[in-house]
Protein backbone atom coordinates (compact mmCIF):
# COMPACT_ATOMS: atom_id res chain seq x y z
CA UNK A 1 0.00 0.00 0.00
CA UNK A 2 1.40 3.38 -0.79
CA UNK A 3 1.93 6.23 1.67
CA UNK A 4 3.44 9.80 1.83
CA UNK A 5 7.04 9.66 2.37
CA UNK A 6 7.29 13.53 1.41
CA UNK A 7 4.72 15.79 3.31
CA UNK A 8 5.83 19.61 2.22
CA UNK A 9 3.46 21.94 4.80
CA UNK A 10 3.38 25.57 3.18
CA UNK A 11 7.21 24.84 2.78
CA UNK A 12 8.67 28.76 1.36
CA UNK A 13 11.97 28.00 -0.86
CA UNK A 14 14.51 30.45 -2.22
CA UNK A 15 17.43 32.15 -1.64
CA UNK A 16 16.89 34.50 1.24
CA UNK A 17 13.72 36.17 -1.42
CA UNK A 18 11.25 33.87 -1.89
CA UNK A 19 11.19 32.03 -5.15
CA UNK A 20 7.86 29.51 -4.59
CA UNK A 21 5.59 29.90 -1.43
CA UNK A 22 3.46 27.99 0.10
CA UNK A 23 4.26 24.69 -1.28
CA UNK A 24 1.45 21.94 0.40
CA UNK A 25 1.46 18.40 -1.37
CA UNK A 26 2.77 14.89 -0.31
CA UNK A 27 4.99 12.17 -2.25
CA UNK A 28 3.59 9.19 -2.21
CA UNK A 29 5.79 5.75 -1.99
CA UNK A 30 6.05 3.57 -4.97
CA UNK A 31 5.04 6.45 -6.90
CA UNK A 32 7.47 8.63 -9.40
CA UNK A 33 6.43 12.23 -9.23
CA UNK A 34 7.59 14.95 -11.70
CA UNK A 35 8.61 18.38 -11.08
CA UNK A 36 7.98 20.13 -14.58
CA UNK A 37 8.16 23.79 -15.21
CA UNK A 38 10.41 26.45 -17.44
CA UNK A 39 13.81 27.21 -16.19
CA UNK A 40 14.32 29.40 -13.39
CA UNK A 41 10.70 28.27 -11.89
CA UNK A 42 12.57 26.70 -8.58
CA UNK A 43 12.36 23.05 -9.71
CA UNK A 44 16.04 22.80 -8.21
CA UNK A 45 15.41 24.87 -5.61
CA UNK A 46 12.68 22.65 -4.09
CA UNK A 47 14.34 19.61 -4.21
CA UNK A 48 17.53 21.13 -2.68
CA UNK A 49 15.33 22.45 0.15
CA UNK A 50 14.33 19.08 0.36
CA UNK A 51 17.42 17.30 1.11
CA UNK A 52 18.64 20.41 3.17
CA UNK A 53 21.41 21.56 0.94
CA UNK A 54 19.16 25.03 1.11
CA UNK A 55 17.45 26.09 4.28
CA UNK A 56 13.89 26.25 4.09
CA UNK A 57 12.30 30.42 4.42
CA UNK A 58 9.15 29.11 6.14
CA UNK A 59 6.95 26.00 6.40
CA UNK A 60 7.87 21.55 6.65
CA UNK A 61 9.14 19.10 5.39
CA UNK A 62 8.39 15.74 6.98
CA UNK A 63 9.82 12.41 6.04
CA UNK A 64 7.37 10.06 7.24
CA UNK A 65 5.48 11.08 9.75
CA UNK A 66 8.92 12.68 11.24
CA UNK A 67 10.02 16.36 11.15
CA UNK A 68 12.98 16.42 8.80
CA UNK A 69 14.54 18.52 10.75
CA UNK A 70 14.44 16.65 13.82
CA UNK A 71 16.63 13.51 11.93
CA UNK A 72 20.37 13.62 12.16
CA UNK A 73 22.29 13.39 9.07
CA UNK A 74 23.06 9.76 9.22
CA UNK A 75 19.11 8.97 10.00
CA UNK A 76 18.13 11.19 7.14
CA UNK A 77 20.86 9.28 4.83
CA UNK A 78 19.58 6.19 5.30
CA UNK A 79 16.22 7.58 4.40
CA UNK A 80 16.69 9.58 1.76
CA UNK A 81 19.04 9.55 -1.28
CA UNK A 82 19.94 12.15 -3.92
CA UNK A 83 21.03 12.75 -7.40
CA UNK A 84 21.54 17.13 -8.18
CA UNK A 85 22.68 18.49 -11.18
CA UNK A 86 25.96 19.48 -9.34
CA UNK A 87 28.81 17.85 -11.33
CA UNK A 88 31.56 16.39 -8.15
CA UNK A 89 35.18 16.14 -9.32
CA UNK A 90 36.75 13.58 -7.69
CA UNK A 91 40.15 12.64 -6.86
CA UNK A 92 41.87 9.33 -8.42
CA UNK A 93 38.25 7.20 -7.34
CA UNK A 94 36.98 4.31 -9.40
CA UNK A 95 33.64 4.16 -10.48
CA UNK A 96 33.08 1.35 -8.09
CA UNK A 97 34.59 3.71 -5.06
CA UNK A 98 32.34 6.39 -6.15
CA UNK A 99 29.15 3.97 -5.85
CA UNK A 100 30.42 2.62 -2.78
CA UNK A 101 30.16 6.20 -1.02
CA UNK A 102 26.55 5.33 -1.10
CA UNK A 103 27.00 2.89 1.92
CA UNK A 104 28.64 5.07 4.33
CA UNK A 105 25.22 5.57 6.42
CA UNK A 106 25.52 2.05 7.09
CA UNK A 107 29.91 1.53 7.34
CA UNK A 108 30.92 4.51 9.35
CA UNK A 109 33.59 6.66 8.65
CA UNK A 110 35.93 4.47 8.06
CA UNK A 111 33.95 2.89 4.88
CA UNK A 112 34.79 -0.52 5.70
CA UNK A 113 32.89 -2.79 3.12
CA UNK A 114 31.62 -5.84 4.38
CA UNK A 115 30.98 -8.47 1.50
CA UNK A 116 27.11 -7.65 1.53
CA UNK A 117 27.94 -4.23 0.93
CA UNK A 118 29.83 -5.06 -2.18
CA UNK A 119 26.88 -7.15 -3.38
CA UNK A 120 24.71 -4.10 -2.92
CA UNK A 121 27.14 -1.99 -4.62
CA UNK A 122 28.03 -4.21 -7.48
CA UNK A 123 24.18 -5.12 -8.31
CA UNK A 124 23.57 -1.05 -7.97
CA UNK A 125 25.95 -0.75 -11.21
CA UNK A 126 24.38 -3.92 -12.94
CA UNK A 127 21.16 -2.40 -12.47
CA UNK A 128 22.40 1.10 -14.32
CA UNK A 129 24.27 -0.80 -16.55
CA UNK A 130 27.86 0.59 -15.65
CA UNK A 131 29.75 -2.58 -14.83
CA UNK A 132 31.91 -1.92 -17.75
CA UNK A 133 32.90 1.34 -16.50
CA UNK A 134 33.26 0.07 -12.87
CA UNK A 135 37.20 -0.02 -12.82
CA UNK A 136 37.54 3.32 -14.37
CA UNK A 137 38.56 6.48 -12.93
CA UNK A 138 35.28 8.54 -12.41
CA UNK A 139 36.80 11.49 -14.22
CA UNK A 140 37.53 9.67 -17.56
CA UNK A 141 34.32 8.80 -18.25
CA UNK A 142 31.47 10.45 -20.45
CA UNK A 143 28.79 12.18 -19.06
CA UNK A 144 26.54 10.02 -19.61
CA UNK A 145 28.18 7.37 -18.01
CA UNK A 146 28.91 9.36 -14.64
CA UNK A 147 25.06 10.19 -14.36
CA UNK A 148 24.77 6.00 -14.17
CA UNK A 149 27.38 5.38 -11.38
CA UNK A 150 25.73 8.32 -9.45
CA UNK A 151 22.55 7.02 -9.63
CA UNK A 152 24.06 3.27 -8.87
CA UNK A 153 25.66 5.38 -5.84
CA UNK A 154 21.57 6.47 -4.57
CA UNK A 155 20.45 3.15 -5.38
CA UNK A 156 22.79 1.21 -3.21
CA UNK A 157 22.08 3.80 -0.22
CA UNK A 158 19.02 1.38 -0.11
CA UNK A 159 16.41 4.71 0.39
CA UNK A 160 12.99 5.08 1.21
CA UNK A 161 13.22 8.33 -1.12
CA UNK A 162 14.79 9.41 -3.67
CA UNK A 163 15.39 12.85 -4.89
CA UNK A 164 16.33 13.24 -8.53
CA UNK A 165 17.31 16.36 -10.31
CA UNK A 166 17.07 15.92 -13.75
CA UNK A 167 18.22 12.65 -13.49
CA UNK A 168 18.06 12.13 -18.05
CA UNK A 169 20.77 15.06 -18.18
CA UNK A 170 23.59 14.37 -20.58
CA UNK A 171 21.99 11.25 -22.09
CA UNK A 172 21.32 9.81 -25.12
CA UNK A 173 17.48 8.81 -26.31
CA UNK A 174 17.98 5.16 -25.09
CA UNK A 175 20.29 5.81 -22.07
CA UNK A 176 17.42 8.22 -21.14
CA UNK A 177 14.91 5.28 -21.95
CA UNK A 178 17.32 2.28 -19.86
CA UNK A 179 17.60 4.93 -16.65
CA UNK A 180 13.99 5.76 -16.66
CA UNK A 181 12.82 2.07 -16.65
CA UNK A 182 15.19 2.04 -14.20
CA UNK A 183 13.68 4.62 -11.95
CA UNK A 184 10.53 2.95 -12.74
CA UNK A 185 10.94 -0.02 -11.57
CA UNK A 186 12.52 1.01 -8.15
CA UNK A 187 9.16 3.05 -7.47
CA UNK A 188 7.04 0.04 -8.10
CA UNK A 189 9.17 -2.86 -7.10
CA UNK A 190 11.25 -1.33 -3.57
CA UNK A 191 8.44 0.87 -2.80
CA UNK A 192 10.67 3.71 -2.89
CA UNK A 193 9.21 7.54 -3.06
CA UNK A 194 10.88 9.18 -6.38
CA UNK A 195 10.45 12.72 -6.63
CA UNK A 196 12.16 14.00 -9.92
CA UNK A 197 13.02 17.04 -12.07
CA UNK A 198 12.67 16.60 -15.78
CA UNK A 199 12.88 19.03 -18.42
CA UNK A 200 11.75 16.18 -21.44
CA UNK A 201 7.76 16.33 -20.84
CA UNK A 202 7.82 13.42 -23.64
CA UNK A 203 9.09 11.49 -20.82
CA UNK A 204 6.49 12.45 -17.94
CA UNK A 205 3.34 10.11 -19.38
CA UNK A 206 5.89 7.03 -19.67
CA UNK A 207 7.65 7.56 -16.08
CA UNK A 208 5.51 9.79 -13.68
CA UNK A 209 2.68 8.83 -11.88
CA UNK A 210 2.06 12.38 -10.69
CA UNK A 211 3.09 15.97 -11.80
CA UNK A 212 3.57 18.91 -10.02
CA UNK A 213 4.19 22.17 -12.30
CA UNK A 214 5.35 24.88 -10.78
CA UNK A 215 5.68 28.62 -12.53
CA UNK A 216 5.67 32.24 -11.35
CA UNK A 217 6.83 31.65 -7.51
CA UNK A 218 3.66 28.76 -6.98
CA UNK A 219 2.89 25.36 -7.67
CA UNK A 220 0.59 25.95 -10.98
CA UNK A 221 -0.69 22.51 -10.97
CA UNK A 222 -0.96 19.15 -9.30
CA UNK A 223 -2.38 16.05 -10.92
CA UNK A 224 -1.73 13.45 -13.05
CA UNK A 225 0.41 13.48 -16.32
CA UNK A 226 -3.00 13.67 -18.73
CA UNK A 227 -4.13 16.13 -16.20
CA UNK A 228 -1.19 18.36 -16.81
CA UNK A 229 -0.43 17.83 -20.20
CA UNK A 230 -2.77 19.48 -22.01
CA UNK A 231 -2.14 22.06 -24.94
CA UNK A 232 -3.55 24.89 -22.71
CA UNK A 233 -1.70 23.95 -19.25
CA UNK A 234 1.85 23.83 -21.58
CA UNK A 235 0.90 27.22 -23.53
CA UNK A 236 0.38 28.71 -19.87
CA UNK A 237 3.28 27.20 -17.98
CA UNK A 238 6.04 27.47 -20.59
CA UNK A 239 4.68 30.74 -22.12
CA UNK A 240 4.13 29.42 -25.72
CA UNK A 241 1.72 30.35 -27.40
CA UNK A 242 0.73 27.50 -29.54
CA UNK A 243 1.71 24.93 -27.39
CA UNK A 244 -1.23 22.85 -27.91
CA UNK A 245 -0.03 22.84 -31.89
CA UNK A 246 2.92 21.14 -30.54
CA UNK A 247 1.68 18.45 -28.01
CA UNK A 248 -1.14 17.60 -30.92
CA UNK A 249 0.10 18.23 -33.79
CA UNK A 250 3.61 16.97 -33.70
CA UNK A 251 2.20 14.20 -31.92
CA UNK A 252 4.24 14.40 -28.94
CA UNK A 253 1.81 12.53 -26.62
CA UNK A 254 1.60 9.79 -29.25
CA UNK A 255 5.99 9.56 -28.95
CA UNK A 256 4.93 9.49 -24.99
CA UNK A 257 2.94 6.44 -25.34
CA UNK A 258 5.36 4.72 -27.20
CA UNK A 259 8.07 5.71 -24.56
CA UNK A 260 5.71 4.40 -22.13
CA UNK A 261 5.68 1.05 -23.66
CA UNK A 262 9.49 0.82 -24.37
CA UNK A 263 10.17 2.15 -20.46
CA UNK A 264 7.53 -1.04 -19.03
CA UNK A 265 8.72 -3.24 -21.52
CA UNK A 266 12.68 -2.91 -20.63
CA UNK A 267 13.60 -5.15 -18.12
Amino acid sequence: MNRQSISLDNLTVGYNVPVISDISLAVNSGEVTAIIGPNGAGKSTVLKTITRQLKKLSGKVYIGDEDEMTLSEEDLSKKLSMVMTERIHPELMTCFEMVSTGRYPYTGRLGILSDDDIKKVNAAIELVGATDVADLDFMKISDGQRQRVMLARAICQEPEIMILDEPTSFLDVQFKIDILSVIKRLAVEKNIAVLMSIHELEFVPAVADKVIAVEGGEVAYVGTPSEILTGERIEKLYHMPGGSGIIFTTGLLDYANSLKKLIKASP
